[in-house]
């Protein structure tokens, strides 16, 4: 996302950005790999987890909500193939323009908060698995704090639902699609300044931080406590979530932070470079059904049934199967930790 392509008048870099086709050749290619990925992906994890997926644990209400974000943004894909195809030029209205944005930065936001949220039941069920067993066993906690995560982005994206996103160019006769801002988006500088800090510290920064210790602290508890199976099993989870971060998602908001201190104190751009660190923020969508696959051990059995592979994992069939509970649930680790008591 761009704060400005330029406020009054475009920039060379901005107008040749327009006129390059093979980038726009490329993301539009990319982008539709993607959108294959992800739709066939996020459909088939949909689909477990909706309907052959039970108990319906905290961490897979997050794993439904992290899956429908990412396949709104398999539906606006196609609109944004179409729009780079076209050179830029945007012919579905400001409506659409404004649906496709939503849904673009929307899944992204709230993939991270998600993420976050997932990691921190992690946490709170391997290290406080006593304290919080009760809080975790609520579905209705895990639905309001989906809620919540959609409020707090949608509220951070307020400014691009009420605003008229499209911008016509006489010079090159496209009309592009937020890829161009007016000045009047926001009132001030210091409004635009709010937005900006709001993207990337309440929505990116912030979480980043929390996933990470979450994340960290589970792996050096299970390392002195459990069986080699599940630390691995553990640390592959953490690898694939801390992947996601740093590739999808780092690259794209450090461009974003870079750009807007560009644009606004010294009149230069990295438009093109953010361009093209949006196209590695969706891969997120590709690499989120290896998250439910190492989170969630009811989501490997079905997965494995599905594809006819029924061997299991030494560690799946140790601990049978009358526990139909996520990865680190709270009911295993509060039973190791009684083991534990009784045998003091």
């Amino acid at each position: 996302m761009s704060p400005s392509a330029n406020f009054t008048k475009l920039d060379n870099a901005t107008l040749n950005l327009f006129q390059n086709y093979p980038a726009s050749l490329t993301i539009s290619i990319i982008y539709t790999v993607v959108t294959v990925v992800n739709l066939g992906g996020n459909g088939l994890s949909m689909w477990l987890l909706l309907f052959r997926t039970s108990p319906k644990t905290p961490s897979i209400i997050f794993m439904i909500n992290l899956t429908l974000t990412d396949l709104s943004l398999g539906a606006a894909l196609p609109f944004q193939i179409a729009y780079q195809l076209r050179g830029y030029n945007w012919t579905l209205g400001p409506g659409m323009c404004r649906f496709m944005t939503i849904a673009f930065f929307s899944n992204m936001y709230c993939s991270i908060l998600t993420m976050t949220a997932i990691g921190v039941d992690r946490y709170l069920g391997i290290l406080w698995p006593i304290r919080f067993r009760e809080i975790r066993a609520r579905k209705s906690i895990a639905v309001l704090a989906c809620l919540l995560m959609w409020a707090v982005v949608l509220t951070v994206l307020y400014p691009l639902m009420t605003t008229d996103l499209t911008f016509h160019i006489p010079e090159l006769g496209i009309t592009t699609c937020f890829d161009v801002l007016k000045r009047d988006l926001l009132p001030s500088f210091a409004a635009w300044l709010v937005f900006i800090f709001s993207m990337l510290c309440v929505l990116f920064f912030l979480p980043f931080c929390i996933t990470v210790y979450c994340y960290v602290s589970v792996i050096r508890k299970l390392a002195q406590d459990s069986k080699t199976v599940q630390k691995d099993r553990a640390m592959r989870l953490t690898a694939t979530v801390l992947l996601v971060f740093v590739i999808c998602f780092a690259p794209n908001n450090v461009l974003l932070l870079a750009h807007t201190v560009l644009r606004f104190f010294y009149n230069d751009s990295l438009y093109m470079a953010y361009k093209l660190s949006l196209c590695l923020s969706c891969f997120n969508s590709c690499l989120d059904p290896f998250i439910y696959y190492f989170a969630s051990k009811e989501f490997r059995h079905k997965l494995r049934q599905m594809l006819r592979l029924r061997s299991l994992s030494t560690s799946d069939i140790g601990r049978g199967t009358e526990h139909k509970e996520s990865l680190f649930s709270a009911h295993q680790a509060s039973d190791a930790q009684q083991t534990n008591t009784r045998g003091l």
